[in-house]
């Protein structure tokens, strides 16, 4: 993906993003990693869609959680965080944790081992499961970086709920992507979930949050990200 009149800067797997002085790898699945913290950030997980949305008559393939947490393993495996931080929306309802497979809760207990998980309540979890491993917080301040679910457009916030994506042209084509979006002081996280939705950047929300239209989206490739300014997407 390489739109027509966008400047990139691009890595192959993760892409370095500042957020009010502290360097971040964003990751080409969606997460954060911060190297010197041993800390790896994920947001809107939302396990469990699948079935949700079954129980309203709404068919899709079940296999949404497994496949999250799939791809959750494969980025554990490659930054081998001391710290995992799930940024609130980890289930998509309330009773979602019940109604998980035993291997899917195996997943989690094997993703949980030898390292320290904290659960972020969002509003589709605002009260967490107990039986599921880790530490349950409304949110967490590591330094001058706060990790929350919704986003209040404070500096140094890494916040999700809002699940960005941004659309660009390439070869003549639209090309919609998740991406982060962030301002260099605050940073909103693409949505992590299988069966995820997202809210476009061009959005009045991400213009309420960054108070300006000169903030940059980075968007989750296919073998890159790509960083485009958020004013050059629609």
């Amino acid at each position: 993906m390489n739109p027509r009149g966008a400047s990139f800067s691009a890595v192959d797997t993760t892409a370095a993003v500042d957020i009010a002085g502290v360097s971040f790898a964003a990751d080409l699945f969606g997460a954060l990693f911060w190297e010197e913290q041993r800390l790896l950030v994920v947001s809107d997980l939302h396990l469990e869609k699948g079935s949700s949305f079954a129980t309203r008559g709404v068919l899709l393939p079940p296999y949404d959680t497994a496949a999250t947490l799939g791809r959750l393993a494969a980025v554990v495996a490659r930054h081998d965080p001391r710290m995992v931080i799930a940024l609130g929306d980890s289930f998509h309802d309330r009773r979602a944790h019940e109604r998980m497979s035993a291997q899917d809760r195996d997943a989690i207990t094997a993703l949980q081992a030898r390292r320290d998980w904290i659960w972020i309540s969002g509003n589709h979890d605002p009260a967490l499961p107990s039986d599921l491993g880790g530490m349950v917080a409304t949110e967490v301040a590591i330094g001058r970086i706060r990790f929350r679910h919704e986003p209040t457009g404070a500096i140094g916030e890494i916040a999700g709920h809002l699940h960005p994506k941004a659309r660009v042209s390439t070869r003549g084509r639209a090309v919609e992507r998740r991406c982060f979006a962030s301002d260099g002081e605050r940073a909103v996280m693409p949505a992590f979930g299988a069966y995820a939705g997202g809210l476009s950047i061009r959005d009045a929300a991400f213009a309420k949050l960054f108070g300006t239209p000169s903030f940059t989206a980075h968007l989750l490739g296919d073998t890159k990200l790509h960083t485009i300014a958020a004013s050059r997407c629609y």
